[in-house]
C-alpha cells in the first residue's frame, strides 16, 4: 500500500474546506489544508456574506433614522454617511469572525495550515513552494472569483467588484451596476440608502432572474420607490471613460442608444470557478467552463479527488459548501457513500423586504410541467409586520396534487428567519397537519408560516359538508348573524 504523507489534503480555506478540514481532522484524519489568500475564511468571510451583509444592516439603521417620522418619530436632519467609517466597521466584523477560522484553532483542532498557491504535481500529489505534500484524498474547494465580460472598454475604464466594494474610502457619488442578481441588487439598495445615486442594468427582463416574477417585481418595486433606477432588457455596447467618471453606453429594451455616466462601475454579472493554475488538466480531472465535474458524492473523475464548494459549479451559497463539506467528509474519511440531496436547500437574497426560499419556486414548477396549487398569506394581514410598519410581501406555499410541499417562498421583513421553520418541516418531513397545530407565539412574524398552512386547511375544515354533518349530529342551531347587503 503507498505511504502518504497526509490522509486527506484541502486547497482552499473557505466555508467547504474548514468544513473538511475540521471534521477530518476531528475525526482523527491527518489533514492537511492549504489556502492562497493570507488568512483563511474564503471569499464569503472577506469579500462575500459577512462584509455584504454587515454593509446592508449600516445602510438599514441609515434610512431608519432618515424614515423616522413613520414610526411616529421627530424628522431630525441626518448628516451624509462616512463610508470610511461604514467600511472600518465592515473589517471589524471580520476581524471578530476572523478568529474562529483562525491557523491557531485549526492546528488546535489537528489540521496543519499552510498558505501559498498549490498546483497537482500527479493525482495524489501537490506542489507547493518547491515542496511535494501527498495525501491519500484530495478535496478542491478553491471557491469563485468574479466574472467581467468581454465588454468594449470596461477592463481599460476600470470597473469595482465585491473584492473592492467594501473597502472603498469614500462613498461613489453615483454607482452604475451591471447585472440584477442578488449581489447587484443587495448593494443596489445598500448604496442608493447611504447616498449614492444608483442605476441597475441588466439583458434580462427582470431582476433576481431564479425567482418568481411577482415576488422579483414586488422587490423591483420597493427599490424603486427609493430612488434606484432600472434599465431592464438593456444591452451594452461599451463602457468608456468620461473624465474623472465612467459612461456605460446601451441600447434599451425601447431599441433607443442611451449614455449612462456614474463615478463607479460595479460588476455582478456571475462567478466563474477558481480551476486556473491547479493543473487539472496533467491529472485527469474532468472540468468546464462552470466548475470541477463531479457526481452525487461529489467525486471528480479522479475518484480519490473531491470538489466541494462554488467550484463544482452547483449552488454558489456558503451554506451550501458546508453542507457539500460534511459530504466530503462522509465519502471521504467515514467511507460511507453519502450522496447529495438538494431538494429542500433554502438561500435567500438580503433587500429590505428579503426574499427567501427553499424547494421548488412557481417558476421551476411550471418548468418541470407538474400540476401544483398555490396558497398565501400577505404580511399586511399580520400583525407584528403591522406594527412595525412592514406592510409588502407574502408568503407562498406550493403543494402538488397529492398535497405535499414542493416549496416555499416568503417576501417579507426576515424572510431568512422564517424560512429556517420550513428546513425544518420540509426536510424532517413535518406534516402540514402538525405545523398547522403548532402553537405559535404572538405577536410573531413567524404566525405567517401557520397561517398560510391554515389557509389551505380552512376550505376543508369549515365547509358546508362539515357545518351540515355537525348539524346534523349535534343538532346545531347555524348562524346567530348575518351582514346586510
Amino acid at each position: 500500500m503507498a505511504e502518504f504523507d497526509f490522509d486527506i489534503g484541502i486547497l482552499g480555506g473557505g466555508a467547504a474546506g474548514l468544513t473538511v478540514a475540521s471534521g477530518a481532522a476531528q475525526l482523527g484524519a491527518k489533514a492537511l489544508l492549504i489556502e492562497k489568500e493570507p488568512s483563511l475564511g474564503g471569499d464569503c468571510l472577506h469579500y462575500g456574506c459577512v462584509p455584504s451583509k454587515t454593509l446592508i444592516h449600516s445602510a438599514h439603521v441609515y434610512h431608519m433614522m432618515k424614515t423616522g417620522t413613520r414610526f411616529g418619530l421627530p424628522e431630525i436632519d441626518v448628516p451624509p454617511v462616512d463610508y470610511s467609517r461604514v467600511a472600518d466597521r465592515i473589517q471589524e466584523v471580520i476581524r471578530v469572525i476572523q478568529k474562529h477560522d483562525s491557523e491557531e484553532r485549526f492546528c488546535g483542532l489537528g489540521a496543519k495550515v499552510m498558505f501559498g498557491e498549490a498546483s497537482f504535481h500527479d493525482e495524489h500529489t501537490v506542489q507547493l513552494d518547491g515542496k511535494h505534500f501527498s495525501a491519500k484524498n484530495w478535496v478542491v474547494a478553491t471557491g469563485s472569483s468574479p466574472v467581467a465580460p468581454p465588454i468594449p472598454g470596461l477592463h481599460a475604464t476600470g470597473f469595482l467588484t465585491n473584492r473592492e466594494i467594501f473597502s472603498l474610502d469614500r462613498l461613489p457619488e453615483s454607482l452604475t451596476i451591471l447585472g440584477g442578481g442578488p449581489i447587484g441588487i443587495e448593494m443596489a439598495q445598500a448604496f442608493n440608502r447611504l447616498g449614492s445615486r444608483v442605476t441597475v442594468v441588466d439583458r434580462s427582463d427582470q431582476i433576481l432572474g431564479k425567482e418568481d416574477r411577482d415576488m422579483a417585481d414586488a422587490i423591483m418595486g420597493v427599490l424603486a420607490g427609493e430612488g434606484v433606477i432600472f434599465h431592464l432588457g438593456a444591452s451594452i455596447k461599451k463602457v468608456e471613460a468620461a473624465g474623472a467618471r465612467k459612461t456605460v453606453v446601451l441600447v434599451a429594451a425601447s431599441g433607443s442608444k442611451m449614455d449612462l455616466t456614474s463615478e463607479e462601475i460595479l460588476v455582478a454579472m456571475g462567478r466563474a470557478a477558481n480551476v486556473n493554475g491547479l493543473n487539472l488538466e496533467s491529472i485527469g480531472v474532468d472540468f468546464k467552463p462552470t466548475g470541477i465535474v463531479v457526481d452525487s458524492r461529489l467525486r471528480t473523475s479522479q475518484k480519490h479527488i473531491f470538489a466541494a464548494g462554488d467550484v463544482n459549479g452547483g449552488f454558489q451559497f456558503t451554506h451550501a459548501a458546508g453542507y457539500e463539506g460534511g459530504v466530503v467528509v462522509s465519502n471521504a474519511v467515514f467511507h460511507i457513500p453519502r450522496k447529495t440531496d438538494y431538494t429542500f436547500l433554502p438561500w435567500c437574497t438580503y433587500t429590505d423586504p428579503e426574499l427567501a426560499s427553499i424547494g421548488m419556486n412557481e417558476t421551476g414548477v411550471q418548468r418541470a410541467g407538474l400540476d401544483y396549487t398555490v396558497w398565501t398569506e400577505a404580511f399586511q394581514d399580520n400583525d407584528r409586520s403591522l406594527a412595525e410598519g412592514e406592510r409588502v410581501g407574502k408568503v407562498k406555499m406550493i403543494l402538488d396534487k397529492k398535497e405535499k410541499p414542493l416549496g416555499v417562498q416568503i417576501l417579507g421583513p426576515r424572510a431568512g428567519d422564517l424560512i429556517t421553520e420550513w428546513v425544518a418541516a420540509l426536510n424532517g418531513k413535518v406534516k402540514l397537519s402538525t405545523l398547522a397545530a403548532a402553537v405559535h407565539p404572538y405577536p410573531t412574524l413567524g404566525e405567517i408560516n401557520k397561517r398560510v398552512v391554515g389557509s389551505y386547511f380552512s376550505p376543508k375544515i369549515f365547509s358546508d359538508k362539515v357545518q351540515k354533518g355537525l348539524k346534523f349530529f349535534f343538532n346545531l342551531k347555524g348562524r346567530a348573524c348575518y351582514l346586510e347587503e
